[in-house]
């Protein structure tokens, strides 16, 4: 970004100081009733104008334009930092082929009969908080509901251990997740820059977005909701300092326009700040209250955001110097997010393996996001949030089913340090009984079995170790061999390589001591 004058070189200090700025009355403590005040971001009066004005600036107009942010900031895919002082990661030898689970050159056989009735025993009459209170779960977050009801192709979930909605459908009573145009009033602008609903988090009539979404809730989840409710918002980050790129830097533009036309008569320095400050504030009790009301309407879900926490990790050809560990700005901004963390039922960060990430760095790249999610989960917190990782069923770029050694990356890894379980998602088009039948074999042959080794071997350890009271996790979250799986003759594990992490109510090196408390979902 050019810096051509001295003031607007002036601006990119004072945008700086803003952002380092130490927490002020913004980060008071979260209360836990729910509370909506009647407001916007400034005056109501302003409304109309800071509509058209931001309409204006999309087109090139305003008292600035987008070359007077002059604002920078440190974008987490520029992770250059990350050296290679923590030494190569090696990739371990499991594989995982068909039926047959690959351990030490021998092969355990998991026959049509043990799958069926495992998976029996795992899933079918329970709801979904039972099934999240039990070690490892397996969600299915895929429109594939087209396949038996057009083409006939039944898809045996339900068998294989694997959590979905009624009959498969994309919202339901198991996962219902919500995207940008389909929730309450989210501000955000679209593809060649049209601003809806504001485009920003100042210009929403908070009010109006809290009564719409609660119209939505009681429109789409029964009361009796005990699910997965995910909100997908990603057009914009909430922190000032992690909008970076060009289609999200796009919002710190926006937002200094508008402080140009609330406060004209300030300097431009001035300007800015209550541009940063104005945004965060917005952008807070938009997520915020959002979440709230969620949890107020349909107090069983587990609500909250998908991909948040974020990582900062993702794969950028760095070869040698890529160790998967989170950048350092990310880790600040969520430590910063702590009344995020605060107002969430649980964590839904995202594990998608990037197309050309080496197959060596795949489970640091799991690793690191799903331990970030854990730091988080604990903050200010007695009992962890249950973390829910969210995978991709196929690889963006090739549009293929995830390989067996992929699962192990991503399913087994969340499972053995000690995630509540993976959502599996995919925006697969099942336009034809072709495509519906690949699914179904690649479900049958590969992703279910694995599923079903991966359950059923967490559920023993569980049992074994931490008296049904608690999940397993790696003692060590570095020792890359140390998997929730059976052995190859279908017999369980000494489980050695792993501790106990107790459900709420109870506490101990193998959770065999009642806590007192209030229940919460594990």
């Amino acid at each position: 970004m050019q810096r051509g004058t001295e003031k607007v070189s002036s601006l990119s200090s004072t945008c700086d100081a803003c952002l380092k700025a130490p927490a002020s009355q913004d980060q008071e403590e979260i209360l836990p009733d729910l509370s909506f005040p009647r407001r916007t971001w400034e005056s109501r009066r302003h409304g109309d104008a800071n509509r058209q004005h931001l309409g204006a600036w999309r087109g090139g107009g305003g008292a600035g334009g987008r070359r007077g942010l002059g604002c920078s900031c440190s974008c987490d895919a520029r992770s250059r930092g990350l050296g290679p002082q923590h030494g190569a990661i090696e990739a371990g030898p499991r594989r995982w082929r068909g039926k047959g689970f690959h351990l030490g050159g021998r092969t355990m056989q998991l026959g049509p009969g043990l799958v069926v009735g495992v998976a029996l025993c795992l899933v079918r009459g329970q709801p979904l908080l039972q099934a999240l209170g039990r070690p490892f779960s397996v969600l299915w977050n895929i429109p594939s509901a087209r396949c038996k009801a057009h083409f006939g192709v039944h898809l045996p979930l339900n068998a294989l251990g694997i959590i979905a909605n009624h009959g498969q459908r994309f919202h339901g009573q198991n996962i219902s997740i919500f995207y940008k145009n389909q929730f309450g009033l989210y501000p955000y602008f679209g593809p060649r820059g049209t601003a809806h609903n504001g485009g920003i988090p100042q210009a929403v009539s908070l009010d109006h977005h809290l009564a719409k979404a609660a119209h939505q809730i009681r429109q789409s989840l029964r009361s009796s909701f005990t699910g997965l409710a995910v909100l997908d918002w990603e057009e914009w980050y909430p922190l000032w300092a992690g909008n970076c790129g060009p289609r999200r830097q796009a919002y710190q533009a926006a937002s200094w326009a508008w402080a140009q036309q609330l406060f004209p008569n300030l300097d431009p320095q001035e300007q800015l700040r209550k541009a940063c400050a104005g945004f965060e504030r917005a952008a807070r009790a938009l997520m915020e209250d959002t979440l709230k009301l969620g949890q107020t309407l349909r107090p069983y879900g587990l609500w909250g955001f998908y991909r948040y926490p974020a990582c900062g990790n993702g794969w950028h050809n760095m070869a040698a110097n890529y160790t998967g560990r989170c950048h350092a700005a990310t880790l600040a901004r969520n430590t910063q997010l702590h009344w995020l963390w605060a107002a969430s039922s649980a964590l839904f960060p995202s594990i998608y393996l990037p197309s050309r990430l080496p197959a060596v760095y795949r489970q640091a790249f799991v690793r690191y996001r799903l331990e970030e999610a854990f730091r988080v989960a604990l903050a200010g917190r007695a009992h962890p949030l249950p973390v829910l990782a969210y995978a991709r069923l196929t690889h963006r770029s090739s549009g293929e089913f995830l390989s067996q050694d992929d699962l192990v990356q991503t399913i087994g890894v969340s499972a053995a340090l000690g995630a509540a379980g993976v959502v599996l998602w995919g925006d697969l088009s099942f336009s034809s009984s072709q495509k519906c039948w690949r699914l179904h074999d690649y479900l049958v042959a590969t992703l279910g079995p694995y599923v079903v080794n991966v359950t059923k071997a967490a559920m023993a350890c569980s049992h074994q170790k931490c008296h049904g009271h608690g999940r397993c996790a790696r003692k060590d979250p570095g020792q890359m061999e140390a998997f929730l799986h059976l052995q190859p003759d279908g017999s369980f594990g000494a489980w050695g390589s792993f501790s106990c992490r107790c459900y709420w109510g109870w506490t101990g090196p193998t959770c065999k001591e009642p806590r007192p408390g209030p229940k919460e979902a594990t």
